[in-house]
């Protein structure tokens, strides 16, 4: 009989700056999933040490990462909307959000072998469970690339997570979209995306 040994994980939170020694991992485990459907995202790993310090050096922020021995073989962010960039922060500004009540998630990336294990529920549980530590934050929120459903690059396969966003009691707000550039796989220079702000309301724990 052919028994199948599945790894035993481990989750560790990691709050600002303590997640220094892992950011080369996290920054290899991000190029490596988003260069996949649906952010295509042809990765540089100057930008990413560039990228993870703003969340390395915010004092609210939080590192959850996923271990397979020694390996980070997952990663999730979190940070006060009012520690994140301009241009995350400008379309709340804009339709006159309270940016200090917003608690942001940056994103969550995990190896495809690794998925379909709970991971998914843990990342948010532990980002959540950190805003309310933190006190004062009404709403959690997070943002996703908008594609479109009959771009001929969609695999056949491809699930999105918004079923799963959905349980979470996350819904997409309307009007509420930021425009971040990133060189895609195949193509030349840093190319536009629009990106979909999702949010819910923080309950006490």
């Amino acid at each position: 009989m052919l028994f199948l040994i599945v790894p035993m994980l481990e989750v560790h939170a990691f709050t600002a700056a303590a997640v220094q020694p892992y950011l080369d991992e996290v920054a290899a485990l991000r190029i490596a999933v988003f260069r996949d459907w649906p952010y295509l995202y042809d990765g540089d790993a100057a930008y990413e040490h560039s990228y993870l310090a703003t969340y390395a050096q915010a004092a609210s922020s939080l590192f959850v990462l996923a271990f397979d021995g020694a390996r980070v073989v997952g990663a999730s962010t979190a940070v006060a909307l009012v520690e994140e960039t301009e241009a995350i922060r400008a379309p709340f500004e804009r339709m006159g959000w309270n940016v200090a009540e917003v608690f942001y998630f940056g994103e969550s990336v995990l190896l495809p072998e690794y998925r379909g294990r709970g991971l998914g529920h843990r990342f948010f549980d532990e980002r959540e469970a950190h805003a309310r530590r933190l006190g004062g934050y009404a709403t959690t929120a997070f943002c996703s690339v908008v594609r479109s459903q009959d771009d001929p690059r969609r695999p056949v396969e491809y699930r999105g997570n918004d079923a799963f966003w959905r349980k979470r009691g996350y819904a997409p707000v309307d009007g509420l979209r930021c425009v971040l550039d990133w060189p895609e796989v195949g193509m030349e220079g840093s190319i536009a995306h629009a990106l979909q702000f999702w949010s819910r309301s923080l309950e006490a724990a």
